[in-house]
Protein backbone atom coordinates (compact mmCIF):
# COMPACT_ATOMS: atom_id res chain seq x y z
CA UNK A 1 0.00 0.00 0.00
CA UNK A 2 1.53 3.47 -1.13
CA UNK A 3 1.68 6.53 1.57
CA UNK A 4 -1.18 7.85 -0.17
CA UNK A 5 -3.44 5.48 -0.58
CA UNK A 6 -2.71 4.62 3.32
CA UNK A 7 -3.04 8.24 4.38
CA UNK A 8 -6.60 8.88 1.98
CA UNK A 9 -7.86 5.52 4.29
CA UNK A 10 -6.87 6.85 7.47
CA UNK A 11 -8.38 10.30 6.41
CA UNK A 12 -11.72 9.26 5.93
CA UNK A 13 -11.77 7.00 8.51
CA UNK A 14 -11.35 9.65 10.78
CA UNK A 15 -13.24 12.05 9.02
CA UNK A 16 -16.09 9.48 9.13
CA UNK A 17 -15.84 8.76 12.47
CA UNK A 18 -16.30 12.33 12.94
CA UNK A 19 -19.54 12.51 11.29
CA UNK A 20 -20.52 9.07 13.06
CA UNK A 21 -19.99 10.57 16.77
CA UNK A 22 -22.46 13.57 15.56
CA UNK A 23 -24.85 11.26 14.35
CA UNK A 24 -25.13 8.21 17.30
CA UNK A 25 -26.22 10.55 20.18
CA UNK A 26 -25.58 9.29 23.46
CA UNK A 27 -29.29 10.20 25.51
CA UNK A 28 -30.56 9.49 29.33
CA UNK A 29 -33.26 7.09 29.81
CA UNK A 30 -33.92 3.74 29.71
CA UNK A 31 -33.20 3.79 25.99
CA UNK A 32 -29.49 4.81 26.65
CA UNK A 33 -27.99 0.97 26.69
CA UNK A 34 -29.45 1.17 23.19
CA UNK A 35 -27.26 4.25 22.31
CA UNK A 36 -24.37 2.90 23.71
CA UNK A 37 -24.56 -0.44 22.38
CA UNK A 38 -25.06 1.55 18.75
CA UNK A 39 -21.73 3.60 19.51
CA UNK A 40 -19.93 0.36 20.23
CA UNK A 41 -20.93 -1.34 17.35
CA UNK A 42 -19.96 1.67 15.08
CA UNK A 43 -17.13 3.74 16.41
CA UNK A 44 -13.48 3.31 17.23
CA UNK A 45 -12.45 0.66 14.81
CA UNK A 46 -12.82 -1.20 11.70
CA UNK A 47 -11.58 -0.38 7.80
CA UNK A 48 -14.07 2.23 6.40
CA UNK A 49 -13.47 0.92 3.19
CA UNK A 50 -16.47 1.14 1.84
CA UNK A 51 -17.10 4.85 3.29
CA UNK A 52 -13.68 5.66 1.41
CA UNK A 53 -15.01 4.23 -1.85
CA UNK A 54 -18.01 6.22 -0.74
CA UNK A 55 -15.64 9.65 -1.12
CA UNK A 56 -13.00 8.95 -3.69
CA UNK A 57 -16.18 8.46 -6.48
CA UNK A 58 -18.07 11.25 -5.30
CA UNK A 59 -14.68 13.34 -5.72
CA UNK A 60 -14.67 12.32 -9.37
CA UNK A 61 -17.81 14.25 -9.83
CA UNK A 62 -16.67 17.22 -7.71
CA UNK A 63 -19.26 16.86 -5.15
CA UNK A 64 -18.67 18.67 -2.02
CA UNK A 65 -17.21 16.82 0.91
CA UNK A 66 -19.90 17.14 3.51
CA UNK A 67 -21.86 15.38 1.26
CA UNK A 68 -20.05 12.54 0.76
CA UNK A 69 -19.16 12.16 4.38
CA UNK A 70 -22.92 11.95 5.13
CA UNK A 71 -23.26 9.15 2.45
CA UNK A 72 -20.14 7.25 3.69
CA UNK A 73 -21.49 7.38 7.46
CA UNK A 74 -24.80 5.56 6.01
CA UNK A 75 -23.13 2.90 4.16
CA UNK A 76 -21.09 2.69 7.27
CA UNK A 77 -23.97 2.30 9.37
CA UNK A 78 -25.72 -0.09 7.15
CA UNK A 79 -22.13 -2.46 7.36
CA UNK A 80 -21.49 -2.29 11.41
CA UNK A 81 -25.74 -3.52 11.40
CA UNK A 82 -24.95 -6.13 9.29
CA UNK A 83 -21.97 -7.29 11.49
CA UNK A 84 -24.02 -6.74 14.65
CA UNK A 85 -26.53 -9.38 13.47
CA UNK A 86 -23.84 -11.65 11.49
CA UNK A 87 -22.37 -12.21 14.86
CA UNK A 88 -25.14 -13.51 16.48
CA UNK A 89 -25.91 -17.05 17.91
CA UNK A 90 -28.53 -17.58 15.16
CA UNK A 91 -26.08 -16.62 12.34
CA UNK A 92 -22.29 -17.02 12.54
CA UNK A 93 -22.05 -17.47 16.49
CA UNK A 94 -18.75 -15.32 16.77
CA UNK A 95 -17.61 -13.72 20.04
CA UNK A 96 -14.51 -11.72 18.54
CA UNK A 97 -15.50 -8.59 16.40
CA UNK A 98 -12.26 -6.07 15.59
CA UNK A 99 -10.39 -7.74 18.60
CA UNK A 100 -13.03 -6.74 21.22
CA UNK A 101 -16.06 -9.18 22.42
CA UNK A 102 -19.34 -8.71 19.48
CA UNK A 103 -22.00 -6.58 20.53
CA UNK A 104 -24.08 -9.39 22.40
CA UNK A 105 -21.25 -10.33 24.20
CA UNK A 106 -20.76 -7.04 25.50
CA UNK A 107 -24.06 -6.03 25.96
CA UNK A 108 -26.79 -9.39 25.36
CA UNK A 109 -28.52 -10.33 22.38
CA UNK A 110 -31.80 -8.63 22.45
CA UNK A 111 -29.59 -5.58 22.36
CA UNK A 112 -27.94 -6.31 19.68
CA UNK A 113 -30.87 -6.98 17.30
CA UNK A 114 -31.83 -3.68 18.32
CA UNK A 115 -28.60 -2.13 17.90
CA UNK A 116 -28.82 -3.22 14.34
CA UNK A 117 -32.37 -2.51 13.63
CA UNK A 118 -31.35 0.87 15.02
CA UNK A 119 -28.34 1.01 12.66
CA UNK A 120 -29.91 0.39 9.76
CA UNK A 121 -32.65 2.71 10.23
CA UNK A 122 -30.33 5.51 11.20
CA UNK A 123 -28.74 5.00 8.02
CA UNK A 124 -31.77 6.14 6.16
CA UNK A 125 -32.58 8.60 8.12
CA UNK A 126 -28.70 10.24 7.29
CA UNK A 127 -29.65 9.97 3.67
CA UNK A 128 -33.22 11.81 3.83
CA UNK A 129 -31.97 14.45 5.25
CA UNK A 130 -31.98 17.66 3.88
CA UNK A 131 -27.94 18.19 4.42
CA UNK A 132 -26.77 15.01 2.85
CA UNK A 133 -28.22 16.64 -0.66
CA UNK A 134 -30.32 19.64 -1.23
CA UNK A 135 -31.95 18.10 -4.44
CA UNK A 136 -34.66 15.63 -3.13
CA UNK A 137 -34.38 13.36 -6.52
CA UNK A 138 -31.12 12.39 -5.24
CA UNK A 139 -31.64 11.90 -1.72
CA UNK A 140 -34.87 9.48 -2.86
CA UNK A 141 -32.36 7.88 -5.32
CA UNK A 142 -29.89 7.29 -2.48
CA UNK A 143 -32.50 5.94 -0.54
CA UNK A 144 -33.90 3.73 -3.57
CA UNK A 145 -30.39 2.53 -4.27
CA UNK A 146 -28.83 1.70 -0.59
CA UNK A 147 -32.43 -0.21 -0.24
CA UNK A 148 -31.89 -2.27 -3.03
CA UNK A 149 -28.16 -3.26 -2.07
CA UNK A 150 -29.05 -3.76 1.50
CA UNK A 151 -32.18 -5.69 1.48
CA UNK A 152 -32.94 -8.99 0.03
CA UNK A 153 -31.98 -8.82 -3.38
CA UNK A 154 -28.77 -7.44 -2.33
CA UNK A 155 -27.01 -8.18 1.15
CA UNK A 156 -29.31 -9.67 2.95
CA UNK A 157 -30.56 -12.01 0.40
CA UNK A 158 -26.89 -13.16 0.25
CA UNK A 159 -26.81 -13.50 3.92
CA UNK A 160 -29.54 -16.04 3.47
CA UNK A 161 -27.88 -17.60 0.70
CA UNK A 162 -24.70 -18.19 2.73
CA UNK A 163 -26.84 -19.89 5.65
CA UNK A 164 -28.32 -22.36 3.32
CA UNK A 165 -24.95 -22.89 1.66
CA UNK A 166 -23.56 -24.72 4.59
CA UNK A 167 -23.31 -28.15 3.94
CA UNK A 168 -24.32 -27.99 0.16
CA UNK A 169 -22.08 -28.40 -3.22
CA UNK A 170 -22.16 -25.26 -4.85
CA UNK A 171 -20.00 -24.30 -8.20
CA UNK A 172 -18.13 -21.31 -8.84
CA UNK A 173 -21.46 -19.90 -10.21
CA UNK A 174 -23.33 -20.38 -6.87
CA UNK A 175 -20.33 -19.22 -4.68
CA UNK A 176 -19.95 -15.63 -6.98
CA UNK A 177 -23.78 -15.19 -7.14
CA UNK A 178 -23.29 -15.29 -3.62
CA UNK A 179 -20.83 -13.48 -2.81
CA UNK A 180 -22.11 -10.53 -5.41
CA UNK A 181 -24.83 -9.90 -2.85
CA UNK A 182 -23.58 -10.72 0.31
CA UNK A 183 -20.52 -9.06 -0.42
CA UNK A 184 -20.61 -7.24 -3.76
CA UNK A 185 -24.01 -5.00 -3.40
CA UNK A 186 -22.79 -2.68 -0.77
CA UNK A 187 -19.18 -2.52 -2.51
CA UNK A 188 -21.29 -1.78 -6.02
CA UNK A 189 -23.54 0.89 -3.48
CA UNK A 190 -20.75 2.56 -2.75
CA UNK A 191 -18.88 3.21 -5.65
CA UNK A 192 -21.85 4.22 -7.52
CA UNK A 193 -22.78 6.66 -4.31
CA UNK A 194 -20.34 9.49 -5.77
CA UNK A 195 -22.15 9.22 -9.18
CA UNK A 196 -25.88 9.49 -7.76
CA UNK A 197 -24.73 12.77 -5.84
CA UNK A 198 -22.90 14.34 -8.72
CA UNK A 199 -26.05 13.47 -10.78
CA UNK A 200 -23.28 11.55 -13.74
CA UNK A 201 -24.07 10.13 -17.09
CA UNK A 202 -24.53 6.60 -17.85
CA UNK A 203 -21.11 6.18 -19.27
CA UNK A 204 -18.92 6.33 -16.01
CA UNK A 205 -21.71 5.04 -13.99
CA UNK A 206 -21.38 1.72 -15.97
CA UNK A 207 -17.84 2.15 -15.58
CA UNK A 208 -17.86 2.25 -11.74
CA UNK A 209 -20.35 -0.29 -11.52
CA UNK A 210 -17.89 -2.66 -13.60
CA UNK A 211 -15.32 -1.48 -11.32
CA UNK A 212 -17.27 -2.66 -8.16
CA UNK A 213 -18.08 -6.07 -9.91
CA UNK A 214 -14.85 -7.01 -10.05
CA UNK A 215 -13.76 -4.87 -6.83
CA UNK A 216 -16.42 -6.85 -4.94
CA UNK A 217 -15.23 -10.38 -5.85
CA UNK A 218 -11.72 -9.53 -5.26
CA UNK A 219 -12.21 -8.31 -1.80
CA UNK A 220 -14.64 -11.64 -1.20
CA UNK A 221 -11.40 -13.78 -2.10
CA UNK A 222 -9.23 -11.86 0.01
CA UNK A 223 -12.06 -12.58 2.88
CA UNK A 224 -11.63 -16.62 2.06
CA UNK A 225 -7.96 -16.48 1.79
CA UNK A 226 -7.52 -14.94 5.14
CA UNK A 227 -10.11 -17.15 6.59
CA UNK A 228 -7.55 -19.86 5.48
CA UNK A 229 -4.19 -18.29 5.93
CA UNK A 230 -4.91 -15.35 8.32
CA UNK A 231 -4.76 -15.65 11.77
CA UNK A 232 -6.95 -14.19 15.18
CA UNK A 233 -4.30 -11.09 15.86
CA UNK A 234 -4.39 -10.32 12.42
CA UNK A 235 -8.17 -10.38 11.51
CA UNK A 236 -9.20 -9.52 14.72
CA UNK A 237 -12.04 -12.28 14.60
CA UNK A 238 -11.81 -16.38 14.74
CA UNK A 239 -10.67 -17.99 11.40
CA UNK A 240 -11.32 -21.56 9.74
CA UNK A 241 -14.86 -20.89 10.63
CA UNK A 242 -15.84 -21.58 6.70
CA UNK A 243 -14.27 -24.72 6.42
CA UNK A 244 -15.33 -26.26 9.98
CA UNK A 245 -19.25 -25.63 8.71
CA UNK A 246 -18.49 -27.39 5.22
CA UNK A 247 -18.88 -24.14 3.37
CA UNK A 248 -18.11 -24.12 -0.06
CA UNK A 249 -15.60 -20.52 -0.88
CA UNK A 250 -13.90 -19.70 -3.61
CA UNK A 251 -10.29 -21.26 -1.89
CA UNK A 252 -12.53 -24.73 -0.93
CA UNK A 253 -13.34 -25.00 -4.58
CA UNK A 254 -10.54 -23.31 -6.77
CA UNK A 255 -7.58 -23.63 -4.03
CA UNK A 256 -5.16 -21.51 -2.47
CA UNK A 257 -3.16 -20.73 -4.97
CA UNK A 258 -6.04 -20.53 -8.24
CA UNK A 259 -8.02 -18.46 -5.78
CA UNK A 260 -5.35 -15.89 -5.00
CA UNK A 261 -3.99 -15.61 -8.54
CA UNK A 262 -7.73 -14.84 -9.55
CA UNK A 263 -8.59 -11.88 -7.23
CA UNK A 264 -5.14 -10.33 -8.58
CA UNK A 265 -6.80 -10.89 -12.19
CA UNK A 266 -9.76 -9.26 -10.71
CA UNK A 267 -8.63 -6.50 -9.50
CA UNK A 268 -6.09 -5.95 -12.62
CA UNK A 269 -10.09 -6.04 -14.78
CA UNK A 270 -11.20 -3.40 -11.98
CA UNK A 271 -8.38 -0.89 -12.78
CA UNK A 272 -8.84 -0.82 -16.51
CA UNK A 273 -12.78 -0.50 -16.02
CA UNK A 274 -11.68 3.05 -14.63
CA UNK A 275 -9.96 4.06 -17.72
CA UNK A 276 -12.29 6.76 -18.63
CA UNK A 277 -11.55 9.05 -15.25
CA UNK A 278 -7.84 9.12 -15.90
CA UNK A 279 -5.58 11.00 -13.27
CA UNK A 280 -8.89 11.74 -10.47
CA UNK A 281 -8.88 7.97 -10.34
CA UNK A 282 -5.61 7.15 -8.94
CA UNK A 283 -6.39 6.78 -5.35
CA UNK A 284 -9.83 3.81 -6.69
CA UNK A 285 -6.87 2.66 -8.96
CA UNK A 286 -4.61 1.74 -5.96
CA UNK A 287 -7.28 0.38 -3.76
CA UNK A 288 -7.75 -3.06 -6.14
CA UNK A 289 -4.44 -4.55 -5.03
CA UNK A 290 -4.50 -3.20 -2.08
CA UNK A 291 -8.27 -5.20 -1.61
CA UNK A 292 -6.34 -7.94 -2.32
CA UNK A 293 -2.97 -8.02 -0.36
CA UNK A 294 -4.85 -6.99 3.03
CA UNK A 295 -4.13 -8.98 6.32
CA UNK A 296 -7.31 -7.97 7.76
Amino acid sequence: MTLTLEKALRDTAREVESVLERIIVTVDGPESGLFESMRYATLGGGKRFRPFLVCQSAALFSVAKASALRVAAAVELVHCYSLVHDDLPAMDDDDLRRGQPTVHKKFDEATAILAGDALLTLAFEVLADHRTHDNAEVRMELVSALALAAGGRGMVGGQMLDLAAEGMKLDIGGITRLQRLKTGAMIAFSCEAGAILGRASVKPRDALRRYAHDLGLSFQIADDLLDVEGTMEETGKAVGKDAGAGKATFVSIMGVERARAQARLLAQQAVEHLAIFDRPADLLREAAPFVVGRRN
